[in-house]
């Protein structure tokens, strides 16, 4: 059986060559894929492959969510192929989500989302995260409370804030993803922002706002007006 490689095509469009000639930046998201799967099968080029795996997925976004048998299935992937660009893409999110050598602040709910979203717009399974804060507002740590089949009423009040005590943070942002990709607030969530609100107040810590993370996209509670009603 003979796989079409990227030595099958002319030199000056080979993916990698053409890296080299202009950088990464200047290929197309297909040819990126090509570079990670190497060759393709028979009758279809490398390019071509990659092509049909982003038209079949949805883009990068898609394939990203795709579980690994599920990829493994496609026409000339398998697990070794299939490895290669679930790795590529996880490092992928994890550098968009790796906290700045600066500590990011928060001047906006876009300043959270930057760092979010990345996070937890591509999670197949719920997360609740809180963001710790400063006097100044920037994030200086994070953590995931809850992971897996979640329910925002019976996220617990005194967990959410027991690392904002510890940490002697004046202030927090709580942030939870739908994985249907949808980030439309649920009653639930509202209920549970003015939950927190009112426990903070008590504590004298401030919750900034409360983001519902979907696919590309997020909803600032605050920034509707939402829970937040003064």
């Amino acid at each position: 059986m003979h796989y079409i490689t990227v030595k099958d095509m002319p030199e000056a469009e080979r993916p990698r060559e053409r890296m080299r000639r202009v950088g990464p930046a200047a290929l197309s998201t297909s040819e990126l894929l090509a570079i990670i799967l190497r060759v393709g099968v028979t009758g279809e080029s490398v390019v071509s492959m990659a092509t049909r795996l982003l038209s079949t997925h949805h883009g990068l976004s898609g394939l990203s969510r795709a579980e690994f048998s599920q990829l493994a299935g496609e026409h000339g992937m398998g697990p070794a192929k299939t490895a290669q660009v679930l790795a590529a893409l996880e490092l992928g999110r994890r550098l968009m989500a790796e906290p700045p050598e600066e500590h990011l602040q928060i001047r906006a709910p876009g300043d959270a989302g930057i760092l979010l979203l990345p996070m937890l717009g591509h999670q197949v399974q719920e997360h609740f995260v809180v963001l710790y804060l400063d006097t100044r507002n920037r994030v200086i740590d994070q953590e995931t409370l809850y992971k897996g089949s979640l329910n925002t009423s019976l996220v617990r009040i005194a967990e959410v804030f027991r690392g904002a005590v510890r940490r002697n943070c004046l202030s927090i942002i709580v942030a939870h993803n739908h994985p249907s990709g949808d980030p439309s607030p649920s009653p639930e969530d509202v209920t549970l922002t003015r939950r927190l609100i009112e426990a903070g107040k008590l504590l004298e810590i401030s919750v900034l706002d409360h983001l519902v993370v979907g696919q590309n996209r997020y909803v600032s509670l605050r920034e509707r007006g939402i829970g937040f009603e003064e």
